[in-house]
């Protein structure tokens, strides 16, 4: 490999997981999970391109979606529950030499079970390793939370043997403040010289530099219990992590379409019930106005909902919008609602407020959420409205619309 070559981040991302069917591509607090890696590499300076190694097409084209490389696909036979990192790398080392002539400089692994990274930290450790001409690899490593040299294993029978040997004696009996410090290897990042991996066959070698990580970030997830504590950490949290919602996209200049959802953004999510199954709910008189005046600017205003119920055909009739119900599946009934509004994506904005929205986020312009929206919503849209769904949230979205079209025309 050749010294100047290109710095290469691989996510590697393959698609039979067992633990949490599908977990590449599940939404975590509102992107996909190998977003958050692929987001590291493309805000690391240093990093020249980004790959995503896989063999399912769907994790491919999410990929590319969310600005990654996939150019190709590994065999299945490197996707399985036993298969190491090692023939992972090579495969794709050598189609990059193959394929395309590149050879790389360094190599960074970016797993995506470890989506909180702390910023800087990709370049960081690129930066450590190109000041050690001596050493094979950098890696991740946390302080540990348990200190080994207090740990033990079983001999024969029930007889303890200290686990380490190398420390101070009886290190087991030691304060905690006097042992040596120790550490715990994570998934955050690896940079690796390509040679380790062609010519020693290792993902690390011998000479290994830790690149030391607050302990604050350490998660791996494997687990449902693992997915709800690490998205909690990140929407609820103090970490100032890699995030993929960080790259905001601008109101487009030329709006032409606003696609709302109903309940939630219309409404204020509640719904009462009489003894005979009758629903009413509570709209804003503001969001009506607002709307109205849209349509005098020539702004088209759709309603897209899960429900079929008559108070959605009722509250739209009143507000002169056309109102699609009953669509399971919402972004394909966006994609039919632009080419029959003959309307460009890139000039249309929606209005989501729960989990079914976000999917529509990327398929638009422009994506705003109530205040109260739910946190995945919140965290996948351009763009937070101050006011509440019910309380205002549409109001100010046309507003904002308007005053954009008034300082246009003057």
């Amino acid at each position: 490999m050749v010294a100047d070559g290109p710095i290469v981040a691989i996510v590697p991302a393959r698609g039979g997981s067992k633990s949490i069917p599908r977990k590449n591509v599940r939404l975590f607090a509102g992107y996909p999970l190998l977003a958050y890696s692929i987001a590291a590499g493309l805000q690391a300076e240093r990093v020249d391109r980004v790959l995503v190694s896989t063999d399912d097409p769907e994790i491919a084209a999410v990929a590319r979606e969310h600005g990654a490389q996939a150019p190709f696909l590994r065999p299945a036979a490197l996707a399985q529950d036993d298969t190491l990192d090692l023939p992972v790398f090579q495969h794709a080392l050598a189609w990059l030499d193959e394929h395309e002539g590149v050879q790389p400089s360094l190599i960074v692994q970016l797993r995506p079970t470890s989506p909180l990274r702390p910023v800087g930290l990709v370049d960081r450790a690129i930066e450590m390793l190109q000041a050690d001409e001596r050493a094979d690899s950098a890696r991740g490593v946390v302080p540990s939370g348990q200190n080994p040299y207090k740990m033990w294993r079983k001999a024969e029978g029930d007889r303890l043997q200290p686990l380490l040997i190398d420390g101070p004696p009886e290190a087991y009996n030691q304060p905690r403040q006097s042992l040596p410090p120790t550490f715990w290897q994570t998934g955050h990042i690896d940079v690796i010289r390509p040679g380790t991996i062609t010519d020693k066959g290792s993902m690390s070698g011998e000479y290994i530099l830790g690149v030391e990580i607050d302990r604050s970030y350490t998660v791996d997830i494997d687990t449902e219990a693992d997915w709800r504590r690490a998205e909690a950490m990140l929407l609820d949290g103090d970490l100032d992590c890699v995030d993929p919602a960080s790259q905001r996209r601008p109101l487009p200049e030329d709006v032409r379409l606003v696609v709302l959802d109903f309940d939630g953004v219309l409404t204020d999510n509640r719904v009462w019930v009489d003894g005979d199954g009758h629903e009413w709910v509570a709209a804003h008189r503001g969001d009506g106005w607002g709307i109205a005046r849209l349509r005098d600017r020539g702004i088209e205003v759709v309603v897209l909902s899960t429900e079929t119920d008559p108070v959605v055909a009722a509250r739209c009739r009143k507000l002169g919008i056309e109102a699609v119900q009953g669509v399971q599946d919402k972004p394909p009934a966006l994609e039919n609602l632009l080419h029959a509004h003959d309307v460009d994506a890139a000039h249309a904005v929606y209005v989501g407020d729960d989990v079914n929205d976000v999917p529509c986020f990327s398929a638009i312009g422009c994506a705003f959420a109530p205040a109260d929206a739910h946190p995945s919503a919140r965290r996948a849209a351009d763009r937070v409205l101050t006011s509440k769904g019910g309380r205002g949230a549409v109001r100010e979205l046309c507003d904002l619309l308007l005053g954009r079209t008034e300082k246009g025309s003057a």
